[in-house]
């Protein structure tokens, strides 16, 4: 049979529970690798680090450089925590999908996409509202200031619908969209080789090819979700940015 949707629906493990399926359960094992390993890795810090802890700072000055202070600007310092969380949560899971035995990337299940993006959607709404006011906020959001009057009749409509709906619909829609279509195709080239294997000579032959192919994915999917992660959480950055611009 060849690979299809079906193929990410899990049965639960354990018992009926829709909790106890395997995407949920890698889910909870992400918090504790991601967990125990920056507990590992800051536990006996020092001035001259171990390669753990170096790999930890290093993970998290990416974040706190990379995607808080360059991005969000003076106020950054508040939202790495929140944005190193995002970060790694999406980057372990994601990654799963290239670990043996494991071997399947908890994010191309829609519900875990959209699950973050309410809390990104939250944070930078919360954000805006907090600093600007609602009022100004949805003034500033509606009514862009130097803009003819009758523009606004197709320009508020557009501008509502791009913070209230695209924005969180393309962000959880481009991890799941990528994590998906990535797992997809190693499933195609694997069982492909897999059955090419079980054919005659010429097909055991091209099977090598099919193999090879699932091979080079493996390590160009690893490329994309470590950068998949990274999107996310710049993406995030740069609405948090936005809620706090005083042009806003």
């Amino acid at each position: 049979m060849p690979p299809s949707s079906a193929d990410f629906i899990f049965q639960p493990i354990f018992g009926n529970s829709i909790f106890l399926t395997k995407p949920v359960l890698l889910v909870f094992l992400s918090v504790i690798v991601a967990g125990t390993f920056f507990t590992l890795s800051a536990r006996k810090a020092a001035i001259v680090p171990s390669k753990l802890q170096f790999a930890g700072e290093s993970i998290y000055t990416f974040v706190r450089n990379g995607l808080g202070k360059d991005v969000i600007g003076p106020e950054f310092m508040r939202f790495v925590p929140f944005l190193f969380t995002l970060f790694v949560f999406i980057l372990t899971n994601n990654v799963f999908g290239v670990v043996p035995f494991l071997q399947f990337p908890s994010m191309s299940h829609i519900g875990f996409p959209v699950g973050i993006t309410i809390f990104s959607y939250i944070v930078y709404h919360y954000v805006a509202i907090k600093k600007h006011g609602l009022k100004k906020y949805l003034t500033d959001i509606c009514f862009m200031p130097g803009i003819p009057k009758p523009v606004y009749l197709i320009l508020t409509p557009v501008e509502l619908l791009t913070y209230l709906v695209t924005r969180p619909l393309t962000l959880a829609m481009r991890l799941f969209a990528n994590m998906f279509a990535g797992h997809l195709l190693l499933l195609v080239f694997t069982l492909g080789g897999e059955y090419l294997l079980t054919s005659g000579l010429i097909m055991k032959v091209l099977s090598l090819f099919s193999f090879s192919f699932a091979v080079g994915l493996s390590f160009f999917e690893l490329g994309i979700q470590c950068l998949q992660a990274y999107i996310f959480t710049l993406l995030t950055a740069l609405y948090i940015a936005g809620a706090l611009a005083d042009e806003h």
